[in-house]
């Protein structure tokens, strides 16, 4: 398996995996994920495939949102969504898509990164719940133990406050889902 940058050729099979990875809400995530990519570039983007005999079975995508902190806004970047080919689980291919997420990150001044998803699959990927660590859910459809953060290298103690989603993930109704 190779993990690498998402070209403009591996979008039509990326999408095709997150519609097959959220089942139902597929639809709705391959919206998110052609708004998301459609966004301004920051620094906060990366998108990552995984890639398996010449075939895109798995992506990723962080894009930019907001952290509403005492002092002042600051960029950071919203991990989602996540997904892999649904006959592939269990094979560890998103776990090493997350892992080179938060390589790649740690490599910019972006200083948190945020997810909605599973404790359980997340957090044995050094991701923690975020309200205890002084960070507000942005929504009250995202249950308590789904909003987790991982502390980047650029981050400071005084970066603390509500993380507010970009607005393409409230246009496709995309906050919650976990």
């Amino acid at each position: 398996m190779l993990i690498r940058a998402e070209n403009h050729a591996d979008r039509v099979a990326a999408d095709d995996v997150y519609r097959q990875g959220f089942g139902v809400e597929g639809p709705k995530v391959a919206g998110l994920v052609g708004a998301l990519r459609a966004m301004p570039p920051s620094a906060c983007d990366l998108a990552l495939v995984a890639e398996e005999d010449d075939r895109v079975v798995g992506s990723v995508l962080c894009t930019r949102s907001l952290l509403d902190a005492p002092r002042e806004l600051v960029d950071v970047a919203v991990l989602s969504p996540l997904a892999v080919t649904p006959a592939l689980h269990g094979r560890g291919i998103g776990s090493a898509l997350v892992r080179t997420v938060i390589e790649e990150m740690s490599k910019t001044a972006v200083p948190l990164l945020f997810l909605e998803g599973d404790p359980a699959f997340y957090g044995r990927l050094g991701f923690l719940a975020g309200g205890p660590l002084g960070f507000r859910k942005p929504s009250l459809r995202t249950p308590d133990a789904a909003f987790q953060v991982v502390k980047l290298p650029a981050y400071q103690a005084w970066m603390t406050g509500t993380l507010v989603y970009a607005r393409e993930f409230w246009d496709n109704d995309c906050v919650g889902l976990r």
